[in-house]
């Protein structure tokens, strides 16, 4: 009986407590959602490498994390709407009570 192959992205770690328990670089609080961002950009992953100023990343790293979004791409995009509709909810809280106050 064959088994699917396991795919394994050596840089990438989920820890719950550290951003969230979203996929960030390990040893950093780099999101994958962070590199797709840049990605978006149109950013090359040579210049993701210096774009956070706490340590320089390393090519592996980034492209590992371009391979963990490509491969999970549901997740990462579900993650940004989450902040999407946390961010407006918070937007349309601040508004209310911005409104309350200035009366």
């Amino acid at each position: 009986m064959a088994t699917a192959p396991v795919a394994a992205y050596p840089h990438i770690t989920k820890t719950p407590g550290v951003c969230g328990g979203k996929a960030c670089i390990d040893g950093t609080r780099i999101r994958v959602m962070d590199i797709v961002v840049l990605l978006e950009k149109g950013l090359s992953p040579e210049a993701m490498r210096t774009h956070y100023s706490a340590r320089p990343l390393t090519l592996a790293e980034v492209h590992s994390a371009l391979a963990y979004y490509y491969d999970h791409k549901a997740e990462i995009e579900a993650h940004f709407a989450a902040d999407e509709r946390s961010e407006a909810e918070h937007e349309t809280k601040r508004a209310q009570y911005l409104s309350r106050t200035s009366r």
